[in-house]
C-alpha cells in the first residue's frame, strides 16, 4: 500500500478470477487465484489511485459479487473502503500485539481490536481513523488453543496425537486464521478497510520459537516438527507476509512467482510452499521477512526478530549477518521520524534487561559447563530471549540509532521510536544517555487481548520498579557483561489491560496514546505522551 496503490487480499472457496470493483470511481482490477494445499488465494493490485482516496469497493469472483456478503452477520457494517495515504498529511499508526480469539470476556477481557472496529464502523467520519494498522506479533496462538480450534483438530486426528493440544500443519493454521480474522465480522471488516501490516512472534509458530541453538536442536528432533514449522511459516507467508511488501517487491519475489507457476501448472503449489518454508527455517539468510516503507517524512522499519536469528553452535545473534546489514542500511537520517517495529521490545524494564544479559552469559559458559546447562534451562523456562539476551545485537542496534540520532547519517529525525509488543503490558521508556538530537524511545503496546494474570502480573510490576534493577546488574557484572551502551527509564506505565496504541505524527511532532476497551468494550484512554516534547 502506498499513496497511489492498494492491494486487496482475498481467500476463496474455489479457483476463480477475482476482481475488485467500484466503477463509479474507475476501479476495476483483477487477479487469478493461486492454490496451496487445497486453499485458494488472490492478491488484487489497484493502481493509479489518488492520494488520500476513500473508495468503497466490492469483490467479484467469476462474475458473482461475494463481498460484502449478502445477509451475513456483518451486513450492517459500512462498505469496505480502499484508503490511500496523503503524503502531505498527518500519519496515525495504531498498533498492538498478542490477541487471543475466539474466547469469552471472562477468559481474555474485551478485545481492543474489535473495539477499534466498532468505533470506526459506528462513528464514520466523525471519529479519527488510523491510516495504518500494525500488528506486531502473536496474531494467532498455535500452541494455546481455543475450544473451537480443539473441536476442529478433533475431527482430523486422535486425542493425544503429537503435538498434543497444538496446531500440527498448514491445514490447522488455515483454521487458526479463520477463527482469528474471518469469523469475527467486525475484525474482518476492519482488516478489509484499514491498511494492515504485520510481523510474527513466537506464538504464531510456538512459544519460545528460536530461543537458542539448543531449542532448535530439540525441536528438529521431534518427528512432528517439520510439518509444524513448514505449516506455520508457509501460512504466515500467505496470510501475513504477502501483504507487507509492495507490488514491485511481490512481482520480483521468486517464491511468489514459483507458487503461482506451480499452481497454474499442477493445480496446487503446496509442495513448493513447503520446500520454501523449510529452507526459510533451516537457512534464515535465504528469506527476508523484514521490510520498510517510507510515508511522507516517516520511515517505518519492521524487523523480523524471530525467524532471522543467527543460532549456531558457536554464534548467536538476534539477526543473521545479512539481516543486520539490511537493517543498518535502513537506519538513516533525513526523515522527520524513524519508527523501528520489532515484536520484542528493544528497551525492557532494567531488571529484566540485566537478568537476560546475565542469563545469556551464564548459558554461554561464563559460570562453567554446569552453569551453562542451568542457564539454558532458565532461559527456556523464563522466556529470557529478548534483545537483551543477544547482547552483541543490542549493542549493534544501539550504535545505529545513536548515529542516526546524532545526525551522522543525514539530518537527525525529531524522533526515533521502537514499536513493540510481546510482554503483555504497555509502557513508554525514554533514552536518557547518550545525548542525541533525536528523542529516542520505546513504545510498547500489549496485549490486544490476552492479559497477564495473578503472580505473573505482580512479578512484572516489581520488575518495572527502578530499585529492582541493581541486583541483576550485579549478576551481569559478575558474568563480565559490559554496561549497556544506552541508559533509559520508564516514564509512562506499566499498564496491564488489553490495549491498542496510536502513534500520531504531524510535522516534527510525535505523540502516542494508549486506549483500553472498557464499559462493554468501548475504547477509553489509558495514557498518552508527547514523544518529542
Amino acid at each position: 500500500m502506498s499513496h497511489h496503490t492498494a492491494t486487496i487480499w482475498v481467500e476463496t472457496d474455489r479457483p476463480c478470477e477475482v476482481r475488485v470493483v467500484n466503477r463509479d470511481h474507475g476501479v476495476d482490477a483483477g487477479a487469478r487465484t493461486f492454490t496451496a494445499h487445497g486453499h485458494h488465494y488472490a492478491l488484487v493490485e489497484i493502481e493509479g489511485l489518488a492520494p488520500g482516496a476513500r473508495i468503497p469497493y466490492e469483490v467479484v469472483a467469476d462474475g458473482e459479487t461475494v463481498w460484502p456478503e449478502e445477509g451475513a452477520e456483518g451486513a450492517q457494517l459500512p462498505p469496505s473502503q480502499i484508503r490511500t495515504l496523503d503524503p502531505d498529511g498527518e500519519l496515525r499508526i495504531s498498533f498492538g500485539s498478542c490477541r487471543r480469539s475466539p474466547g469469552t470476556v471472562e477468559q481474555f477481557g474485551h478485545d481492543a481490536l474489535a473495539a477499534l472496529a466498532r468505533r470506526l464502523s459506528s462513528g464514520g467520519d466523525a471519529v479519527t481513523w488510523p491510516d495504518i494498522l500494525l500488528m506486531v506479533g502473536d496474531q494467532v496462538y498455535a500452541d494455546e488453543l481455543s475450544d473451537a480450534m480443539r473441536e476442529f483438530i478433533s475431527g482430523r486426528r486422535a486425542p493425544g496425537d503429537p503435538p498434543a493440544d497444538e496446531a500440527a500443519d498448514f491445514e490447522d493454521y488455515t483454521h487458526l486464521y479463520k477463527l482469528a480474522w474471518h469469523d469475527d465480522p467486525e475484525v474482518r471488516w476492519l482488516l478489509s478497510t484499514v491498511p494492515t501490516f504485520t510481523i510474527f512472534d513466537d506464538h504464531d509458530i510456538r512459544d519460545d520459537w528460536n530461543t537458542s541453538y539448543a531449542w532448535r536442536q530439540e525441536m528438529w528432533s521431534q518427528p512432528w516438527w517439520k510439518n509444524r514449522i513448514t505449516g506455520g511459516i508457509g501460512s504466515y507467508w500467505i496470510y501475513q507476509h504477502l501483504g507487507n511488501i509492495s507490488p514491485e517487491d511481490r512481482a520480483s519475489d521468486p517464491v511468489y512467482k514459483a507458487v503461482r507457476t506451480a499452481s497454474d501448472d499442477t493445480g496446487d503449489a503446496g509442495t513448493v510452499l513447503d520446500e520454501f518454508a523449510e529452507k526459510a527455517d533451516k537457512e534464515p539468510a535465504s528469506t527476508r521477512w523484514s521490510y520498510a516503507h517510507d510515508w511522507g517524512a516517516t520511515r517505518l522499519i519492521v524487523v523480523d526478530s524471530r525467524c532471522s536469528r543467527l543460532l549456531t553452535a558457536d554464534r548467536r545473534g538476534m539477526l543473521d549477518d545479512d539481516e543486520f546489514r539490511w537493517l543498518d542500511e535502513q537506519c538513516q537520517g533525513g526523515m522527520d521520524h524513524l519508527l523501528i517495529a520489532s515484536s520484542l521490545p528493544y528497551l525492557l524494564p532494567m531488571a529484566i534487561h540485566h537478568a537476560e544479559s546475565w542469563n545469556e552469559a551464564m548459558a554461554g559458559g561464563a559460570w562453567g559447563k554446569a552453569g551453562g546447562r542451568l542457564g539454558e534451562k532458565i532461559r527456556q523456562a523464563a522466556d529470557l530471549e529478548h534483545w537483551a539476551a543477544f547482547e552483541r545485537s543490542f549493542r549493534d542496534v544501539a550504535a545505529d540509532v545513536v548515529a542516526v540520532g546524532r545526525g551522522e547519517r543525514g539530518p537527525a529525525p525529531a524522533s526515533i521510536s521502537f514499536l513493540s509488543g510481546d510482554i503483555h503490558y504497555s509502557y513508554l521508556a525514554r533514552v536518557t544517555e547518550p545525548g542525541t538530537q533525536s528523542k529516542i524511545s520505546q513504545i510498547v503496546c500489549s496485549p490486544l487481548r490476552n492479559p497477564l494474570i495473578g503472580k505473573f502480573r505482580w512479578a512484572n510490576r516489581i520488575a518495572c520498579s527502578r530499585a529492582s534493577g541493581g541486583p541483576f546488574r550485579a549478576l551481569a557484572k559478575l558474568s563480565k557483561v559490559p554496561v549497556p551502551p544506552l541508559r533509559w527509564r520508564m516514564t509512562e506505565g506499566p499498564w496491564f489491560d488489553n490495549a491498542i496504541a496510536t502513534v500520531h505524527l504531524s510535522g516534527r511532532k510525535c505523540e502516542v496514546r494508549w486506549e483500553t476497551p472498557r464499559d462493554g468494550g468501548t475504547l477509553n484512554e489509558m495514557g498518552r505522551a508527547d514523544i518529542t516534547g
